[in-house]
C-alpha cells in the first residue's frame, strides 16, 4: 500500500503543485519521493512509500536498466510475480513485485500486461520511448486511483482525488476529478509539450471470466460439475489459495475480526497457514466495539477457537461522534450506510498503527457482494435476480465496501488484503448455479457456511452466526449505532434544514437528518463534488428508508427469536 501522484503537461511550477502530492501521505509513512521526468520538464511522479516487500529497492517511479525508457509508479500488491517470472524467464533487477509490470508491458503490451496481474493494482506507466502513458486499476478497484484530465491536455493521477482537486492550471479549475474504472486501463498519446491526448479506454478483465493468469496459478485445474461435494471442496481449496498468496509480506501481518462469518473465515484460515509455513509471531487480531456489543463478544469466542493474540478495542459514543468529520475527509464520500460503518473501522485502524506494530491487515471485505449475505436477499423475487444484484454490487463495491476499506485503513499507514476479491475465487463462485447461491432455511451465505461446515474453522454457532451489519454489530442490541447516531444528529440540524436541502443539494438530496449532516461535512471539504457518490447504496425489494440492517423486518423477526 502507498500513495502514487503524477502530473503530465503542468503550467504552474512544479515545487507549487508537488504539495498536493502532501495530501496523500498518510498512505506511505516510511519514505517520499518526488521525481521530473527526463526530457519533459513538465512532467513528474510523486510516491509516498509503505514498505511491505523489498525494503530496500522498493522506491518509485521504479526504473530498471533493462528498460531505462520505462516510468512506473504503482500501488498494491501483485501475488503472481514469481510465477510469471518463472513462465516468461524474466529477469528481475529488484525484489519488488511491481517489477514484473515492466517486463510484461515489455513482452506484450498493456493488455497482455494488465489481463495477467494476479493482485490488486493502480498503476501509472510512461513509455518515453513510444511517447505514451498508461493507467490501469485492478478489477474491483481494491486499491483507489483518480484522475482529471482538461481539454488541453494536462492530466493529473492520484491514489485520492485529495491530491488532486487544488492543483493550478492556466486555462481551468481542474474541476472535473473522477474516479478511474475498476478492471481499465487507458491509453494516452504523450505530446512533445508534455500534454497528453486520450487514445482508448478499455476493459480488460470482467469478474465472471476466469482471469487469464489463472493458466499460472499455484491452484491448476479443478474438478468440474455442480454437485455439492465438488462445488463445497473447490470453494475451500479456492479461498485456501486466496489467503496463502496474501501472505506475501516482510511486514506483520494482523487480521480485522468482527466475530461474523467472513472475517472469521479468513483469520480462521489465515492462522492455520501462518502455522504450515511456521511464521516466527502469533497472529494479531482485532476486535471493536461498545462495551458488550455482539461484534466484541462474538470476537472473543473466534479468538479463543483459533488462538490468535486478539486485541479488543472500545469506544464509547463520544468518541465515534467526535470522529465523523475526519472519517468523512478520509472517505471522500457522503454515503450514509459508508460513513457509519468507517468509523468503527477508522478507530480500530488508529488502534493498530498505534499500539501495534501489524502493518498488513487481513480484513473480509466483499464477501457479503460475492456469496449474497446482506438480509435483503432473503427477499430476491428470483434466484436468476439475485445473481444479477450480486454482480452490480461488486461492480459498485468501489464506490462503497472497497473505498470504506481502504480509506479507514490507509488513513493510518495500513496495508489492506481482501482474499474474497481473489480473481480466480470470485469467477468460479461467480460461476455457479444462480440457485446454489441463494440464502436457504432463512439463513444467507448458506453455501460459504456449508462449504467450511466439517473443517472445525470456527465453533458452530459463529460459522452460522446471522449477518450483522458492522456498523450495527460494534452497538449494543438494545441501541444499535444508528439509532446513537441519529439522537445526536437530531440535535445538529433543524427541521427547516432538511426541508430545503434539495433546493440546497439537488443531486443526491439529503431525506433524513443523518444524510444531511454527513453532506453539509463532506461540501466543506469537497464543495461541488457530490457527483463522486452516483447514488446511495440501500437494499433492494424491500421499503426501506435506511440502510440499516436493523430496520428490515427479517433482523427483528431472527433478533426476537
Amino acid at each position: 500500500m502507498c500513495g502514487i501522484w503524477a502530473l503530465f503537461g503542468s503550467d504552474e511550477c512544479l515545487s507549487v503543485q508537488c504539495l498536493s502530492a502532501m495530501k496523500i501521505a498518510h498512505r506511505g509513512p516510511d519514505a517520499f519521493r518526488f521525481e521530473n521526468v527526463n526530457g519533459f520538464t513538465n512532467c513528474c511522479f510523486g510516491f509516498h512509500r509503505l514498505a511491505v516487500v523489498d525494503q530496500l529497492y522498493g522506491m518509485q517511479p521504479i526504473r530498471v536498466k533493462k528498460f531505462p525508457y520505462l516510468w512506473l509508479c504503482y500501488n498494491g500488491e501483485i501475488y503472481n510475480f514469481k510465477q510469471l517470472q518463472k513462465q516468461f524467464g524474466f529477469e528481475y533487477q529488484t525484489l519488488v513485485d511491481g517489477e514484473v509490470i515492466l517486463h510484461l508491458y515489455n513482452r506484450g503490451g498493456i493488455e497482455q500486461t494488465a489481463s495477467m496481474l494476479d493482485g490488486v493494482f493502480s498503476f501509472i506507466l510512461l513509455d518515453t520511448a513510444n511517447r505514451k502513458v498508461f493507467l490501469a486499476r485492478d478489477t474491483y478497484g481494491v486499491r483507489p486511483l483518480f484522475k482529471v484530465l482538461t481539454d488541453d491536455g494536462f492530466l493529473g493521477v492520484c491514489s485520492e482525488a485529495k491530491g488532486l482537486i487544488n492543483l493550478k492550471h492556466s486555462t481551468s479549475l481542474c474541476s472535473k476529478v473522477e474516479p478511474f474504472l475498476p478492471g481499465h486501463y487507458e491509453v494516452l498519446d504523450l505530446k512533445p509539450s508534455g500534454k497528453v491526448a486520450s487514445v482508448e479506454l478499455v476493459k480488460f478483465h470482467s469478474y465472471k471470466d476466469e482471469p487469464l493468469h489463472a493458466a499460472c496459478d499455484t491452484v491448476e485445474t479443478l474438478p468440474s460439475g455442480f454437485d455439492l461435494e465438488t462445488v463445497k471442496s473447490n470453494i475451500r481449496i479456492l479461498f485456501e489459495n486466496a489467503v496463502r498468496k496474501r501472505l506475501m509480506a516482510h511486514r506483520r501481518i494482523g487480521c480485522l475480526l468482527s466475530g461474523g462469518l467472513d472475517s472469521s473465515l479468513v483469520a480462521a484460515v489465515l492462522l492455520k497457514l501462518m502455522k504450515e509455513i511456521n511464521v516466527s509471531y502469533p497472529l494479531q487480531t482485532f476486535a471493536i466495539g461498545m462495551e458488550n456489543s455482539p461484534d466484541l463478544l462474538a470476537a472473543r469466542k473466534v479468538a479463543a477457537h483459533i488462538g490468535s493474540e486478539h486485541h479488543e478495542v472500545i469506544f464509547n459514543s463520544e468518541e465515534g461522534i467526535q470522529a465523523i468529520e475526519e472519517v468523512i475527509f478520509s472517505l471522500e464520500t457522503y454515503d450514509i450506510t459508508t460513513v457509519r460503518a468507517s468509523i468503527g473501522m477508522y478507530l480500530v485502524s488508529k488502534y493498530i498503527r498505534k499500539k501495534t506494530d501489524s502493518v498488513v491487515i487481513f480484513s473480509g471485505e466483499g464477501s457479503d457482494e460475492l456469496t449474497q449475505g446482506y438480509i435483503y436477499f432473503h427477499k430476491a423475487p428470483s434466484p436468476e435476480e439475485a445473481a444479477e444484484e450480486s454482480e452490480r454490487l461488486l461492480k459498485e463495491l468501489y464506490l462503497f465496501d472497497v473505498l470504506r476499506a481502504d480509506r479507514t485503513t490507509a488513513a493510518h499507514g495500513l496495508e489492506l488484503r481482501v482474499p474474497f476479491l481473489d480473481h480466480r475465487f470470485t469467477s468460479y463462485y461467480l460461476s455457479l448455479p444462480a440457485e446454489l447461491r441463494i440464502p436457504k432455511n432463512g439463513i444467507e451465505k448458506y453455501l460459504l457456511r456449508q462449504s467450511f461446515e466439517d473443517s472445525n474453522l470456527l465453533p458452530k454457532e459463529i460459522l452460522w452466526r446471522p449477518k450483522e451489519a458492522f456498523s450495527d454489530g460494534i452497538a449494543s442490541v438494545k441501541k444499535s449505532w444508528f439509532s446513537i447516531l441519529q439522537d445526536y444528529i437530531d440535535q445538529q440540524v433543524d427541521d427547516l434544514l432538511l426541508e430545503k436541502a434539495a433546493e440546497k443539494y439537488p443531486f443526491n438530496p439529503p431525506r433524513t437528518k443523518e444524510s444531511y449532516y454527513y453532506r453539509q461535512i463532506f461540501e466543506k471539504h469537497y464543495p461541488g463534488r457530490s457527483n463522486w457518490l452516483p447514488h446511495y447504496w440501500m437494499p433492494r425489494w424491500v421499503k426501506a428508508t435506511d440502510p440499516s440492517a436493523r430496520t428490515l423486518k427479517h433482523y427483528k423477526s431472527a433478533a426476537q427469536e
